[in-house]
């Protein structure tokens, strides 16, 4: 399942960033995103654009397109 699936509210575990660039996985990795790490999807923006997620009790923003290349598995 794709993050930008992921409901509202819902939690789940980062499986795969194979599908990012690797520039932008590293960015990700810096920020705490790596696989086999609870994230949680807290809201949408109004627009759909950008999504708000936290990861290990910080809040990140990003683009709806990242999140559409992050693999998670619900929980």
């Amino acid at each position: 399942m794709k993050l930008a699936d992921l409901a509202s509210g819902a939690e789940a575990t980062v499986y795969s960033l194979e599908a990012v660039s690797s520039a932008t996985r590293k960015k990700l990795m810096v920020m705490g995103i790596l696989p086999q790490t609870a994230i949680t999807k807290v809201r949408v923006a109004p627009m759909g654009d950008p999504i708000q997620v936290r990861v290990r009790g910080v809040d990140v923003a990003i683009r709806k397109s990242l999140a559409e290349c992050i693999e998670v598995t619900p929980k």
